[in-house]
């Protein structure tokens, strides 16, 4: 991703409070048939060597993503923030010079790491406990796993896997 150096935001603590504010990331891999971009909501996590931490989430059986993917290649997890449209109407030098053009606001962090697939109930319970109670903090009555029926829970667990990226690198945040 290209940056101007005027625009880029070193800052780890700046980049990961965008990725818990804006956790919809588009994740994207190689597979057997080329380029492959989910959307998947992903918990960033602390993890103890690395400062960038690593994103959790899970995904359905059925997304061919856990089965076809190049585990030795990097995937890109791609967090945006709200964006805009800048009309050059908008600057004080329009009337003046004219010198003005369109451009667009962003925010946006790329997160780049290696994918490992988890196909462990216990890991996929506690990845899903942990990403609702994140989640669900904010409200007033958060709602929690253990709110459905056991049965029906375990249900589910068993239609998901557990997806995680233990990020590298990258982790840079651009905006215009």
């Amino acid at each position: 991703m290209y940056i101007p150096k005027h625009f880029e935001e070193p800052s780890i603590d700046v980049m990961q409070t965008l990725i818990r504010d804006y956790p919809l990331a588009t994740l994207v891999a190689s597979s057997a048939s080329g380029l492959n971009a989910n959307h998947i909501p992903l918990h960033w996590v602390e993890e103890g060597g690395s400062p960038y931490g690593s994103l959790r989430g899970h995904i359905a059986r059925s997304n061919p993503l856990w089965t076809d993917f190049d585990p030795q290649t990097e995937v890109l997890a791609v967090f945006q923030a709200e964006n805009a449209y800048i009309s050059p109407s908008w600057y004080a030098t329009k009337p003046q010079t004219g010198k003005v053009v369109p451009t667009w606001n962003y925010v946006a962090v790329h997160a780049y790491g290696t994918l490992r697939v988890i196909d462990d109930p216990i890991w996929i319970r506690r990845q899903l406990e942990a990403m609702t109670q994140a989640f669900e903090a904010g409200f007033p009555e958060p709602w929690s796993v253990s709110d459905a029926p056991a049965d029906f829970t375990e249900r589910l667990i068993t239609q998901i896997i557990g997806i995680e990226i233990s990020v590298s690198h990258g982790c840079k945040a651009s905006g215009k």
